[in-house]
């Protein structure tokens, strides 16, 4: 076992011994098969991600040290755990997660063997995971768990609407993060709204023209 893969592994099962307060914990986990899927899984390329959600909508903040974490109080943190070449490292992860304050787990990855999610999600239960399909190829791995095993899912490379998602759980217990989804939708609804009179009043040539 290489020393970096083993240094994490006891790094998480310290971390999971430490039983930190709530708050100063990350409240999501994102893990990704490989940094390849950073781009998808947190922020940039074609559409909005994971990072851009939390961050830029809902106030969350990137927690990078366990033992000293931001002064914001939703948090998250990011991982690769690939399934395939430190399954160990998976397994450590998704075990360790709940014991480390984690409330839900973004799992992501790519190509047509796309195990990160499923497992994580079977290892990690009853701790909900959303899994994001970086490809599209790679939605039938994500979401062909069977009966009994679930895992939640969004459609290929949406990991905005994982983080959205993840957010909604943690509202059920935490009233400032419902607050914040609230506003975002509100955004969106209000946005609409805008687009919507000034194409009528100025007309479709005017509008298109802007």
């Amino acid at each position: 076992m290489s020393n970096s893969v083993s240094d994490l592994i006891d790094r998480l099962h310290r971390e999971a011994d430490q039983d930190r307060p709530a708050e100063e914990t990350p409240d999501v986990g994102i893990v990704m098969g490989s940094d390849s899927d950073l781009e998808t899984m947190m922020t940039g390329g074609r559409r909005r991600g994971a990072y851009d959600a939390f961050v830029d909508e809902l106030g969350f903040a990137e927690q990078t040290d366990y033992e000293e974490p931001p002064e914001e109080r939703f948090t998250f943190e990011t991982y690769v755990t690939s399934a395939h070449r430190t399954p160990d490292l998976m397994t450590a992860y998704a075990e360790t997660a709940e014991e480390r304050g984690l409330e839900v787990v973004i799992a992501g990855a790519g190509g047509k063997s796309a195990d990160l999610p499923n497992m994580t999600a079977s290892i990690a239960y009853p701790l909900p995971v959303i899994g994001v399909p970086v490809q599209e190829k790679s939605v039938d791995s994500v979401i062909g768990m069977p009966t009994g095993a679930p895992l939640v899912a969004v459609d290929a490379g949406k990991s905005f609407n994982a983080a959205l998602s993840a957010a909604q759980i943690l509202a059920r217990q935490h009233e400032a993060v419902r607050e914040r989804l609230v506003d975002y939708h509100d955004g969106l609804r209000e946005g609409v709204g805008d687009v919507s009179r000034r194409l009528h009043d100025q007309g479709t040539a005017n509008f298109s023209s802007e």
